[in-house]
């Protein structure tokens, strides 16, 4: 079997490099001052290359958003100095999510096609701003520098204020608005600039101080504004010589020289970077979900992981790009994504937290980097990941299931001095058993930072990444996606998955929560409907005002009976933690510490296994709180949330 999935994937590649090393044909070659500009279609919208004598080492290039026979002097100065002058028509797009989707398509064509630089300058001219800053801020990692010249930065100012009817109709459905939606749109060039900012992409822009139809207090000066705000690096140049007409809209530009020169001294040298794709493993290629996104126009998508999923970043971004690359589909977003929690939480929550939601098309799962910090072993990493995935394919066998695995100082550590972490070891032996898709964002970020493109104390970070890290985790699974998608038979159906043999008979593919109101035999012990800390301590937000089983009395007993090969606890473990004694079936009574490294000031959700190999048969657990305690403990509390049986 994996000899034919091998020579599949030869055969795939082989057919992608076919068609990703082709040009579209030249429809004519023109003579643009002095220089030759080949005009091509692409994908049935005009494009044009003009192309310098002597490019530049690595083929720098300036994108023209608009406008792109206005003001060309500086067009004419970077040919000399060997840069490449690109254009395609988007015209009355308006920066809208399809002209994007065109632009990404656009750019791929060229860095693979035409070998163009990976990072590119950018220009706009009036309401080219639209769609310099709406790219960028798409794809701020592939942007040198930004150039523009009395950008419209908010459509609300232009054409809505400004501007006239016609126009203002053209972009509602360019963007397919009505005029509420448009009044509410939060996206324009102006907003969201923190991406882009911390990507370092310094911007310039001319501007007639007389300009009535783009005013500045309405477009420049507010982006520019936001983006110092946020650590941007931002420059306006008024020009002030000659005559300026059209309400103030047109005007002279003054020393184009030193325009050339931002634009030279921020692109060059060209340095290259690694391809995202080096650390991707495509599995099934999405292609159940392209399905069910292109043909149905439906999908249910889940995320679930520790707080690097929980918190806004990547996972909004990818968000926003499926719903921009799907425009007709209709989507579900599932932020399951919990701090703290690795691959045996996942397991036991994924029934409530995921699998309840209603059918998934697809699982996006992380748990690497809790499964180094919480201590799982190796056995309980692979029990918890294949019980993710069977649990979830037997739910619905057509669902795509993705890992990723993010990074953290130990796995750059270990990358860097030739070694494999082995949590990502243990998640990768699951994902080939089951082809599955994955993303090692560890080794990408690793192999980044030693190839010198960024570091990690000034721009990455943390394990939380920075905005910085986030763009870098987005612009992954973007190439990751955009691969899937574009290499699959628009005519393809969804295919149900069928299970191959187990890699461990104990996986957690049954688990589920079992309520704390199970429990029997009761002494000293209460359930509260609706448990909160009293000691404003900090929590997790997602284990607050829900049963709890409580006790905080030394021999204070309970018992369960229950059905499963596994057996444990989820409990909130507080600076009042103690050690519990249980016993399985009549067997030797055994001890568990539940104060944790971060128990003194959290109240942290904590998943322990008591037995996870018994027979398949009823059991019953009876549980007793020790006297003994944590020296680091301020007492002998138990507050369990969830019994946990697989």
């Amino acid at each position: 079997m994996k000899f034919f999935y091998c020579i599949f994937l030869i055969l795939l590649n082989y057919s992608i490099s076919l068609s990703q090393n082709s040009k579209f044909p030249t429809l004519k070659t023109e003579v643009w001052n002095g220089f030759e500009k080949e005009i091509f279609d692409f994908k049935g919208r005009t494009a044009w290359v003009k192309k310098p004598k002597t490019p530049k080492p690595g083929n720098p290039w300036v994108w023209r958003a608009y406008f792109p026979d206005w003001h060309t002097q500086v067009d004419s100065i970077l040919l000399e100095r060997g840069f490449h002058i690109v254009y395609i028509n988007t015209n009355n797009m308006y920066g809208s999510p399809n002209a994007m989707q065109i632009w990404d398509d656009f750019h791929a064509y060229l860095v693979k096609n035409w070998s163009f630089s990976y990072k590119i300058a950018l220009e706009g001219v009036s309401r080219g701003g639209l769609y310099v800053y709406n790219w960028a801020k798409r794809n701020p990692l592939k942007v040198s520098c930004i150039y523009a010249e009395a950008p419209v930065c908010d459509f609300k100012s232009w054409p809505l204020k400004n501007g006239n009817l016609v126009d203002w109709q053209e972009l509602l459905r360019a963007y397919n608005f009505t005029n509420e939606q448009a009044m509410a749109y939060n996206d324009n060039p102006i907003d969201n600039l923190k991406g882009l900012a911390a990507c370092n992409v310094p911007i310039l822009h001319s501007i007639s101080l007389e300009d009535r139809i783009v005013p500045n207090e309405e477009n420049t000066f507010p982006l520019i504004n936001n983006y110092i705000k946020f650590g941007g690096k931002a420059s306006v140049w008024p020009m002030t010589k000659g005559k300026a007409t059209l309400q103030g809209h047109h005007f002279t530009i003054e020393n184009p020289e030193r325009i050339a020169d931002f634009i030279e001294q921020n692109t060059l040298p060209i340095t290259s970077f690694l391809p995202s794709e080096n650390f991707h493993k495509y599995g099934t290629m999405l292609k159940n979900s392209f399905a069910k996104f292109s043909k149905e126009k439906i999908g249910r998508i889940a995320f679930m992981g520790g707080s690097i999923t929980e918190s806004l970043g990547w996972r909004d971004k990818i968000s926003q790009y499926l719903t921009e690359k799907f425009p007709e589909t209709k989507f579900e977003f599932i932020n399951a994504g919990i701090a703290s929690t690795g691959s045996t939480p996942g397991a036991f929550r994924l029934e409530k937290d995921v699998l309840s939601k209603g059918k998934i098309d697809l699982l996006i799962e992380e748990a690497a980097v809790n499964d180094r910090t919480n201590g799982f072993s190796s056995t309980a990493q692979i029990r918890g990941m294949e019980g993710i995935v069977r649990h979830a394919l037997m739910e619905n066998p057509e669902m795509d299931i993705v890992f990723l695995h993010f990074v953290d100082p130990d796995k750059i550590k270990e990358y860097s001095n030739g070694k494999i972490p082995i949590e990502i070891y243990n998640h990768d032996k699951v994902a080939e058993h089951y082809n599955l898709g994955v993303l090692n964002l560890a080794k990408e970020v690793t192999d980044r930072i030693n190839a010198g493109e960024f570091t990690w104390n000034d721009d990455f970070k943390d394990l939380h990444p920075s905005i910085f890290g986030q763009e870098v985790y987005f612009q992954s699974l973007k190439t990751f996606f955009n691969f899937c998608f574009e290499n699959i038979n628009e005519a393809y159906y969804p295919e149900s998955a069928i299970l191959p043999n187990v890699l461990d008979s104990f996986n957690y593919s049954n688990a589920k929560y079992l309520s704390v109101a199970s429990a029997h035999n009761l002494k000293n012990w209460e359930i509260l409907p609706s448990w909160k800390p009293s000691d404003k301590i900090a929590t997790r937000k997602q284990f607050v005002n829900i049963p709890a089983l409580v006790s905080t009395t030394v021999d204070a007993e309970f018992s369960l009976t229950f059905e499963g090969t596994a057996i444990g606890i989820c409990i909130n473990s507080g600076p009042d933690a103690g050690k519990l004694e249980y016993t399985i079936d009549g067997k030797k009574y055994e001890k568990q510490d539940l104060f944790t490294q971060w128990s003194s000031y959290l109240h942290l959700p904590w998943y322990i296994m008591l037995d996870d190999e018994l027979k398949v048969q009823k059991h019953i657990l009876k549980v007793k709180i020790s006297k003994d305690k944590n020296p680091k403990s301020q007492g002998n509390a138990c507050r369990i949330m969830y019994f946990l049986v697989n």
